[in-house]
């Protein structure tokens, strides 16, 4: 292989590595070009050994990139092990109050920036219009455009004021899709004007917020992509975001081993080139990844510029807009490492208006001050998701209750992050059951005459988990806890229904604060 396009070819690549200690061949790689790697919740054991572990990234390379998907809520690589402290986006959403989304994305970079990551994989802006979308829900803001806007905004504006680029995800909109492109390719069969109105204002927002990367989706859109996905669409990518919306950063994949792309390429080296050739800058090559694996998809980019499928000048310009992005991470590290005053410098907002379309909805998003303020308290995440709780009925008469957790599975993009009432309760007694092997009577028998709490994440999508709610219910004091996207769902004759918009440490604590159940 040509050294020269091999080098090339490698600025463009964000790898992966197991284990918490960066192997010698993923510090090869960075020190031969390597645009830099992502890092998953394998990799993370405790804040000092992944402080070292990018300490080792970046002595390979000063300016690597060294990226992770730190959403808060139901996403967390550093709080894998516990769960995230924060609230996630649905949370946020509900509470509508852009400052707290900027001051919790604030104190999430700062956290990011001490470890030694330089691009978080967030905000999630897509709109989730479907409620039973399987892999965005609770990731989103809501389902309104100019809300998600208003904290999309915020969202970038926190982050990058703490000296992490952020990744606004998924262009053009993953929110309204009833498939997950983990597994599959999903569409979104709508013309351009309904995703104008619908999608994309939040895009707007985060290129008005000055957001360093958007992150593509791995979904077909017909009117635009044909039967490709969005990742490997020149009028997605270029014409759309960066001609219609004036987007001058870094475009990133989603990783490339997912099938949306992988399967629609035919591969992952070809999913590479055909992105590049789309106008992506940045390319995640996915969490399974090895040294032969990176080499294997530098070679089918060194390929393609040999036979003509690739344009040299159009993977200089992705590999100098990856240099961009990292010299910005090293200048605003620094900048917002500065010693500053308590008090937060005040805040500027910009239109969102001023980049969307006539005819959208519009809001004002928080700009990013010129300096980070101090680090705010490690209460923040649990004050944010105690305002997020929402409760219909009455919770009375919930002394000694037991709580019954209906197991769920997790989406990739989840992974296994502990979940639930668990931790944060007083002693009461809890069950941990699967749906399909609950007994309602045998439930009710161990209950006595105590109340039953149901804890749950997506109740109304379990198979058998709405039957077996409503037979507690009618027979039995039943107060339901959902801690999933909210759908409008109500099963008949609980007492309470308990919406925590989220999974995260933080929702199970405040869920169990306001039941009365901590001690």
């Amino acid at each position: 292989m040509d050294p020269a396009l091999r080098r090339l070819a490698l600025r463009t690549l964000l790898a992966a590595f197991p284990g918490t200690t960066p192997p010698g061949w993923a510090l090869d790689l960075v020190g031969e070009g390597l645009a830099g790697h992502t890092l998953f919740g394998r990799n993370v054991d405790h804040p000092d050994q992944v402080a070292a572990a990018t300490a080792a990234l970046r002595d390979a390379r000063p300016d690597v990139l060294v990226a992770i998907d730190e959403e808060g809520g139901d996403v967390t690589r550093l709080a894998h092990a516990t769960g995230s402290p924060y609230p996630g986006n649905a949370a946020l959403g509900v509470v509508d109050d852009p400052t707290l989304t900027r001051r919790v994305y604030h104190s999430i970079g700062t956290e990011l920036r001490a470890v030694g990551v330089t691009v978080n994989l967030a905000p999630t802006v897509d709109v989730n219009t479907a409620d039973d979308n399987p892999i965005i829900g609770t990731r989103s803001f809501g389902a309104d455009p100019g809300r998600v806007a208003a904290h999309a905004g915020a969202a970038v504006a926190g982050l990058q004021a703490a000296g992490v680029a952020a990744c606004a995800k998924h262009f053009p909109g993953h929110g309204a899709t009833v498939a997950d492109s983990h597994l599959e390719l999903p569409t979104v069969d709508v013309p351009v004007d309904v995703l104008r109105k619908r999608d994309l204002p939040p895009f707007a927002a985060v290129v008005a917020a000055d957001a360093k990367v958007i992150m593509t989706a791995h979904i077909r859109v017909p009117v635009l992509t044909g039967d490709a996905p969005a990742t490997f669409s020149r009028a997605v990518l270029v014409d759309l975001l960066r001609t219609e919306y004036g987007f001058t950063g870094a475009v990133l994949t989603d990783a490339l081993e997912m099938k949306g792309a992988a399967v629609a390429a035919g591969g992952i080296g070809p999913a590479a080139v055909h992105a590049l050739a789309a106008g992506a800058d940045l390319l995640c090559i996915g969490a399974k990844v090895d040294a032969a694996l990176v080499e294997e998809v530098a070679a089918e980019i060194v390929a393609a510029l040999r036979d003509g499928r690739l344009a040299v000048g159009r993977v200089e310009q992705a590999a100098e807009r990856a240099a961009t992005l990292a010299a910005w991470t090293r200048t605003a590290a620094l900048a917002a490492a500065l010693p500053v005053d308590a008090t937060p410098p005040a805040e500027t907002t910009v239109p969102v208006s001023a980049t969307v379309p006539p005819g959208q909805a519009t809001s004002s998003i928080p700009v990013a001050p010129r300096r980070a303020a101090a680090p705010v308290p490690d209460e923040l995440g649990y004050a944010a998701a105690r305002r997020a709780v929402r409760v219909e009925g009455a919770l009375t008469g919930l002394d000694r209750p037991l709580v019954v957790q209906l197991l769920s599975a997790a989406t990739l993009a989840e992974g296994r992050v502990p979940w639930g009432l668990g931790p944060h309760l007083n002693g009461t007694e809890q069950l941990r059951v699967v749906v399909a092997e609950a007994d309602a009577a045998a439930l009710r028998a161990q209950a006595g005459d105590r109340p039953i709490v149901l804890v749950g994440r997506r109740l109304h999508q379990l198979p058998g988990g709405p039957a077996l709610v409503e037979s507690l219910a009618g027979a039995h004091p039943v107060t339901v806890v959902e801690m999933g996207w909210p759908s409008t769902w109500r099963p008949a004759g609980v007492r309470a229904f308990v919406t925590t918009y989220g999974a995260s440490h933080a929702n199970g604590r405040a869920a169990a604060e306001v039941l009365g159940l901590t001690g």
